[in-house]
């Protein structure tokens, strides 16, 4: 049986992959169309870890994912744009 988090990580690596065709196929280049796919991704994360946490708000551990997330998102930007 397929769980939430199985949907949430299939979305993750399918925007980000469709970022990626994306900016292969397209003319925004593949940094920018993967930085769409990222942003795209961001927003499952989002949901998955502060809309329907699998851990109590108050578990420390939800605040360090989302601080390693948004890290490796402005990583990815920075990337894309430097």
């Amino acid at each position: 049986m397929i769980d939430y988090y199985d949907k949430i990580i299939v979305a993750i690596a399918g925007s980000l992959l469709g970022g990626a065709f994306l900016g292969l196929l397209t003319g925004l280049g593949f940094q920018t169309g993967l930085f769409i796919g990222t942003l795209i991704a961001t927003l499952f994360v989002y949901h998955a870890i502060f809309r329907n946490p699998p851990l109590p708000t108050t578990d420390p551990r939800v605040a360090a994912t989302a601080i390693v997330w948004h890290a490796f998102l402005v990583v990815i930007a920075a990337t894309a744009f430097f």
